[in-house]
C-alpha cells in the first residue's frame, strides 16, 4: 500500500478490512531474534560475575555491559506476555513461558506480575484510574525522566498501582511472586556485600537495574503514549521520532502498531507501520513521518 494513498473517503468497514489485511501479513511470524536475544542477553549478564570477580574484565566494563543487559532484558518477556512465541496449547508453549520467566531475572520482575499488569495497561491505556502505567505520564522529557526516579520511591503513584491492579483483577499470587523476587534480590546483594563484594554488586546489578528502569519507563511507557490525554484504541498511542533512532528506543517509535495488533512481533512493527500508515491517518491517529 502506498504511504501517499488517500483513504479519507473510505467507510469505517472498508478501513477495518484494509487494516486487518495489513496486520494479517505480519501475524504468526516466529520471533527468532527475540528468543535468541532472551537467552544470549541473560547468559552475557551472568558471565559478567565470574569475569569481573576473577579479574578477567575490569569492573567499569562490566558495569557498562550489565547496564545494557538489563535495559535489554524486558522486551523478550514482552513478546512472551502476548503469546507471540507460542500460543497456549501449542508445542512450543514451554519456550514462550521460559523466555517470559528467564529474560527479566536481571530486572527483578516476575513474569506473572509483568504479564497481568501489562494486559490491564492494554485494556485501559491512559485511564488514570485503571492503567497501571499511568504514573509514568509527564508533560515533557525532563519531567518524564524525573518521574521514573520518583516512581521507585516508597508509596509512589506508580509502585502502588501494580499491586492494586493485581488485586483488582484477582491475581494476588503475582503480588507474592514480586515480593519473593525482591527478597531473593536483596538477600543476594546483602550476601555479596557481606562477602566483600559490595562495589561489584552495586555496579553489576543495583545501579544498572535503576538505569534500566529509567530507560524502560521512558521509552516503553512515556514516549509512545505522550501526552497521554486520550483514550480509545486509535487514540491512546502514537508514533514518534526518537532523537537516537528506532534501535535506541527499542522499536517504540512504532508502538502504535503494537497497541492495535499486539501479536505482531516487535521486529515486524516498522514494516507494518509503513504499510498501515495511510489507514491510521484516515482514522485520525497521531502518526508521523519517522
Amino acid at each position: 500500500m502506498s504511504p501517499n494513498l488517500d483513504l479519507s473517503q473510505l467507510s469505517e468497514a472498508e478501513l477495518i478490512r484494509l487494516e486487518r489485511e495489513v496486520a494479517a501479513r505480519h501475524l504468526d511470524k516466529f520471533p527468532y531474534m527475540a528468543v535468541f536475544w532472551a537467552f544470549a542477553n541473560l547468559a552475557v549478564w551472568l558471565s559478567l560475575w565470574p569475569l569481573v570477580f576473577l579479574g578477567i574484565i575490569p569492573l567499569w566494563l562490566g558495569f557498562i555491559i550489565a547496564s545494557l543487559n538489563i535495559c535489554l532484558s524486558y522486551l523478550p518477556s514482552h513478546e512472551a506476555q502476548h503469546d507471540i512465541i507460542a500460543k497456549p496449547g501449542t508445542k512450543l508453549r514451554w519456550l514462550n513461558q521460559l523466555v517470559g520467566h528467564l529474560s527479566t531475572i536481571p530486572l527483578v520482575f516476575p513474569y506473572s506480575t509483568l504479564k497481568w499488569t501489562h494486559m490491564e495497561h492494554h485494556k485501559h491505556a491512559n485511564d488514570p484510574d485503571l492503567d497501571p502505567d499511568y504514573g509514568t505520564h509527564a508533560s515533557g522529557p525532563l519531567q518524564a525522566l524525573w518521574k521514573t526516579i520518583k516512581n521507585r520511591q516508597p508509596n509512589s503513584e506508580w509502585i502502588d498501582s501494580y499491586p492494586k491492579t493485581l488485586e483488582r483483577v484477582g491475581k494476588t499470587r503475582a503480588i507474592l511472586d514480586a515480593v519473593l523476587y525482591q527478597l531473593v534480590y536483596y538477600s543476594i546483594l546483602f550476601a555479596l556485600a557481606w562477602s566483600g563484594y559490595a562495589i561489584e554488586a552495586a555496579l553489576l546489578w543495583w545501579l544498572p537495574r535503576h538505569i534500566a528502569q529509567t530507560y524502560i519507563q521512558y521509552y516503553l511507557s512515556w514516549a509512545p503514549h505522550n501526552p497521554g490525554l486520550s483514550k480509545g484504541r486509535y487514540k491512546d498511542t502514537r508514533s514518534f521520532r526518537s532523537l537516537f533512532g528506532n534501535v535506541w528506543s527499542m522499536g517504540m517509535q512504532y508502538h502504535i502498531i503494537h497497541h492495535l495488533h499486539p501479536r505482531i512481533p516487535l521486529y515486524r512493527t516498522p514494516r507494518a507501520y509503513w504499510e498501515m500508515k495511510p489507514i491510521l491517518e484516515a482514522r485520525g491517529c497521531d502518526v508521523h513521518d519517522l
